[in-house]
């Protein structure tokens, strides 16, 4: 694992205030804290972040996607509900840059704790509010998770075989692509507060809708112009072919992806059926989209007698775009990324060690680094953030205890 000085990590000295729970919100938190912020998550008191309980299992009660979520941030508790627990956000947010909250839209605004409010008090702090469909507009009340998000989008219906329901991802894919555009908005905020001669605070308003949206190419243009819908096109793409899935002789999964005219000559050449290329109906991108299934029957009876490993060195040899589909059994024996460090062990006093994703982009100069894994103690750091940072005597923090504010 990379060890990076403080002064070395590109966020240090940008403090972050995370609210919110789950997936979207805490994940751009860490993305935020993997590049040196000082990333500060707020838990409720006696109602935490059910992350802490979700994934495949627990080990002494605690999960590992919070180990991960939650790395390299300072754990708090307050309770917003109570006009103490706001007045405390108000100062901790006076001394911060960064706010993420992902609540449903008009929540803060109840707790007195809107951007009106905050931006009174701290001119310069970047609000980021992720939410289902956007803070306005006639569905923003709505609760919205990933899986609605990917509905809505369109994301969704393109996704699985033509004429059969469009399953999802196995994965929380609109909450992690909406954190991924927080990310990129808290930055873009930033540079402009910091560089613009009238530079300042805003409200960065990410949806999992539009985030989700922004995914789908060329899709709306091409219904706009030319009243094409787009359909599901199950394991390839249309109208590029071939790229798609093949079946290997030891029963594996392998990707082709030949589908420009220099790329499939290269193809027909390795498979030792340089007549492919000549043949009319391979010859041309246009001619193989529209003989897809005869062109990618040809490439099947050839990868049906060659292993996967097989495969692949041949195409790889001939610069051909292919990979075998792995499993997260085969992703974490993968050299590739060991080697580029996005497969590093990290130990947790609790649940031990553990493999951990690494931290992407690279940066040359500036590079992220791991800290320490996700706290399992709520509020582990209420004593230096209250204490130290909000200067509260330990008798003032034994009251907050008391009243209930923080534990």
């Amino acid at each position: 694992m990379v060890q990076v000085p403080d002064e070395r990590k590109p966020l240090a000295g940008l403090r972050v205030v995370e609210v919110g729970s789950l997936i979207a919100g805490p994940f751009a938190g860490r993305l935020l804290a993997d590049f040196g912020a000082e990333v500060i998550k707020v838990e409720a008191p006696g109602k935490l972040d059910p992350l802490r309980s979700w994934g495949a299992g627990e080990i002494n009660g605690n999960s590992l996607w919070w180990a991960v979520q939650s790395r390299g941030k300072r754990l708090v508790t307050l309770n917003l509900r109570r006009p103490r627990g706001q007045a405390l956000m108000r100062d901790l947010l006076r001394v911060s840059d960064v706010l993420i909250e992902n609540f449903r839209p008009g929540t803060l605004e109840r707790w007195g704790l809107g951007p009106d409010v905050l931006l009174e008090e701290n001119p310069r702090l970047v609000i980021t509010r992720i939410s289902g469909e956007g803070q306005t507009g006639p569905r923003s009340s709505r609760p919205g998770f990933a899986a609605t998000a990917e509905a809505i989008s369109g994301l969704r219906y393109l996704n699985g075989f033509p004429g059969g329901p469009p399953p999802r991802h196995g994965l929380s894919t609109g909450d992690t692509v909406a954190a991924m555009f927080a990310f990129n908005g808290i930055l873009t905020a930033l540079y402009w507060r910091d560089t613009a001669p009238d530079g300042c605070g805003q409200v960065v308003d990410v949806a999992l809708t539009e985030s989700c949206m922004a995914l789908l190419e060329s899709a709306i243009p091409d219904y706009d112009r030319f009243g094409v819908i787009r359909q599901p096109a199950g394991t390839g793409l249309a109208n590029n072919v071939p790229s798609n899935l093949f079946k290997s002789s030891d029963d594996r999964w392998v990707v082709i992806a030949a589908n420009t005219d220099v790329l499939f000559r290269r193809l027909a050449e390795a498979m030792q059926r340089p007549e492919l290329a000549e043949d009319p109906r391979f010859a041309t991108h246009a001619a193989r989209s529209f003989n897809q299934s005869a062109c990618e029957a040809e490439i099947s009876r050839w990868t049906a007698e060659l292993s996967a490993e097989e495969i692949e060195g041949i195409l790889s040899e001939a610069g051909i775009p292919t990979a075998p589909v792995n499993s997260v059994a085969e992703v974490v024996r993968d050299e590739q990324l060991r080697q580029r460090d996005m497969l590093l062990r990290q130990f947790d006093p609790e649940v031990g060690s553990y493999l951990t994703p690494g931290i992407t982009p690279k940066l040359s100069e500036t590079p992220g680094a791991l800290t320490w894994s996700g706290r399992q103690t709520p509020g582990a750091d209420n004593d230096m953030v209250y204490g130290e940072l909000l200067g509260l005597s330990a008798e003032e923090r034994a009251g907050l205890v008391e009243e209930g504010i923080i534990t």
